[in-house]
C-alpha cells in the first residue's frame, strides 16, 4: 500500500513530466492543503522530496546508453608471465603489445591482443613475484577466440604442444563449429568459427546464480544490451550474451546460468573486466543507485590512480564479480 508521501511524490511527478502547466497550479494546490491542515507537512516535504530524487536517478540512469563504451581488457593472474606469452603469441596469434615490470610492488604484467589497444579489446596478465599458481574457482567460464578456421588453429595448437580439451565439430544441435583448448595456467579458450570478425577476441564468459537478475544489473549500470539468449534444457543451462553491439561485431560479455546452481567459488585467478567511460564520477553515481535495487557494491570511488593520474572506478555485480570502469581520455593518454 502506498503511503502519502508516495502518493504525493508519484502525483507530482506525474503533472511534471505530462502537465507542466497545471504543475504550478497542484503547487500551490497542496500549500493551501497545508495550510488547511498542518498535519500534512511532513507528507508534503516527503512528497517533494521523493519526487525530486526519484525524477534525478531517472535522468541519471540514463547516461549508460548516452556515453561511450567499450570492453578494453580483460585482467587475470598467471605463474609464468614468459611462458603465457609464448603460448599466446604461438598458439592463438595474439601479438605483445606492451609489457612492464613494478619490482617495488613485485608484479609485472603484459598486454596481448589481435590489434592496438586503442581499438581492440585485451588480455592484461598479471604475474605476482613467487606465486606459480592460482585457483580459477568454479564461477569462470572461458574466454573466446573468433577464427576463420576452427580445424587448422586446433592442429596448429596440438603441434605446439596445447592441451585440446574439445575437439573441433559443431556445437550439439547446431552448425557452429567450435573447439576448447586450455592454457598453460588452466584458463579454458572457446575457439569459435567464424569468417571475419573486426575483435577476434569476442568473448568473456562468467556463471551467474540469478540470470535475469545478472541482466538487468548490466543493463542498468553498464549499459549493455542482451543481443542473443538461448535456453538448453537438456543441458540444463541458459546462457545470455550482452555487448554495446552484435556478437559479431565486437568483444561481449556471456552470462551462464546453470539450473539449478546459485553460488560459485571465485578463485583468485581471475580478476575482473575493464570498460571505457566518459565521465567515471557519473558512471559511479548510476552504479551505486543500481547497488541499491539489485545488489553488489562500489569497491572503488571514482578518482585518478595514485602516480597514474587514471580515473577509474570499480565495482562487484550481485554474484562478486568485478568490473572497474576507466577513462577513456586518460587511458588513451596511458597509451601514448
Amino acid at each position: 500500500m502506498l503511503t502519502l508521501p508516495h502518493y504525493l511524490a508519484q502525483m507530482i511527478n506525474y503533472y511534471k513530466a505530462t502537465r507542466p502547466r497545471s504543475w504550478i497550479l497542484l503547487w500551490f494546490g497542496l500549500v493551501w492543503r497545508y495550510y488547511c491542515s498542518p498535519s500534512l507537512l511532513s507528507s508534503l516535504v516527503g512528497a517533494f522530496n521523493m519526487a525530486e530524487t526519484t525524477q534525478s536517478n531517472a535522468e541519471l540512469l540514463e547516461w549508460p546508453k548516452k556515453d561511450k563504451r567499450r570492453f578494453l581488457h580483460a585482467v587475470y593472474r598467471v605463474g609464468d608471465l614468459d611462458r603465457t606469452i609464448k603460448f599466446y603469441t604461438e598458439c592463438f596469434g595474439m601479438k605483445l603489445l606492451r609489457k612492464r615490470d613494478v619490482p617495488e610492488e613485485k608484479y609485472a604484467n603484459a598486454f596481448l591482443g589481435f590489434g592496438p589497444e586503442q581499438s581492440h579489446f585485451v588480455v592484461e596478465l598479471t604475474y605476482n613475484y613467487g606465486v606459480t599458481s592460482y585457483d580459477i574457482g568454479t564461477g569462470f567460464g572461458h574466454f573466446a577466440i573468433a577464427t576463420p578456421d576452427v580445424y587448422k588453429l586446433v592442429e596448429d595448437i596440438r603441434a605446439k604442444g596445447g592441451n585440446i580439451t574439445r575437439e573441433p565439430g559443431p556445437v550439439k544441435g547446431g552448425v557452429s563449429v567450435i573447439a576448447f583448448v586450455k592454457d598453460p595456467d588452466g584458463y579454458i579458450f572457446e575457439l569459435i568459427q567464424r569468417p571475419s570478425t573486426p575483435e577476434p577476441l569476442c568473448q568473456v564468459m562468467l556463471r551467474v546464480g540469478d540470470l535475469e537478475r545478472s541482466i538487468k544489473f548490466y543493463e542498468k549500470a553498464l549499459g549493455l544490451r542482451v543481443v542473443k539468449m538461448a535456453d538448453r534444457p537438456e543441458q540444463k543451462y541458459t546462457i545470455a550474451m550482452l555487448g554495446y553491439a552484435e556478437e559479431h561485431e565486437t568483444t561481449v560479455l556471456e552470462l551462464t546460468y546453470n539450473y539449478g546452481v546459485t553460488e560459485y567459488t571465485k578463485g583468485n585467478a581471475y580478476a575482473q573486466v575493464a570498460i571505457g567511460t566518459d565521465d567515471v564520477y557519473k558512471s559511479a553515481e548510476v552504479v551505486n543507485i543500481v547497488t541499491q535495487e539489485l545488489g553488489g557494491k562500489i569497491t572503488r570511488q571514482p578518482g585518478p590512480i595514485p602516480g597514474l593520474n587514471t580515473k577509474i572506478t570499480s565495482f562487484l555485480d550481485p554474484d562478486g564479480w568485478k568490473t572497474v570502469l576507466v577513462d577513456n581520455q586518460d587511458f588513451l593518454k596511458e597509451l601514448e
